[in-house]
């Protein structure tokens, strides 16, 4: 093992205490901002999933929210009985279910939506349009090697983290953006 400079570990684990302290005052805005509709975040990112992406199954539905098996299962449960969702059979897979929005459930998600829209824009108008751009990319970069699961300084993948698009595919491990756990398309 690689011995980390003292300055550099205290660089980093400041780096992660600020994206820490920024990502849950952000979490805190967005939490204010969909429960004036009576959602919880969980709930709220299940029906936008199903907004933008239509009907999907259960299981690639907690994926994209990143909720394990048994709470995409009581977040689908408790908004079916809301009757902002139904599930049916997946004709192409009896075992799975698909879950898609009500006509009522697509009336409080696309209004939640565009609230919430506004709210995020107003939480993130202290950044330039650039800036958020830059953001983006450089949170990418990381999280692209921290979904790998690879030390950066130990096997250098420089290709994939220090381009100035972050690659879709991972030089190391060839993981792509689709297979990551926790990626959201």
């Amino acid at each position: 093992m690689v011995p980390i400079p003292h300055s550099s570990r205290e660089a980093a684990t400041h780096v992660w205490l600020v994206l820490w302290k920024a990502a849950h005052a952000i979490e805190r805005n967005a939490s204010r901002s969909v429960s004036a509709l009576g959602l919880g975040l969980s709930d709220f990112a299940v029906l936008e999933v199903l907004l933008h992406k239509g009907p999907q199954p259960v299981n690639i539905i907690g994926k994209k929210v990143l909720l394990t098996s048994g709470s995409i299962t009581a977040a689908v449960d408790r908004l079916e009985s809301r009757k902002l969702l139904r599930r049916t059979a997946d004709p192409k897979d009896g075992r799975s279910r698909i879950v898609q929005l009500t006509e009522k459930g697509r009336h409080l998600i696309a209004r939640a939506f565009q609230k919430h829209a506004l709210d995020m824009e107003e939480t993130m108008a202290v950044l330039r349009s650039g800036e958020r751009v830059e953001l983006v990319r450089l949170l990418k970069k990381v999280g692209m090697l921290s979904n790998c699961g690879h030390v950066y300084r130990k096997c250098q993948i420089s290709s994939c983290v220090d381009s100035e698009k972050p690659q879709r595919q991972c030089a190391h491990c060839k993981r792509t953006s689709a297979n990551r756990p926790g990626k959201r398309s």
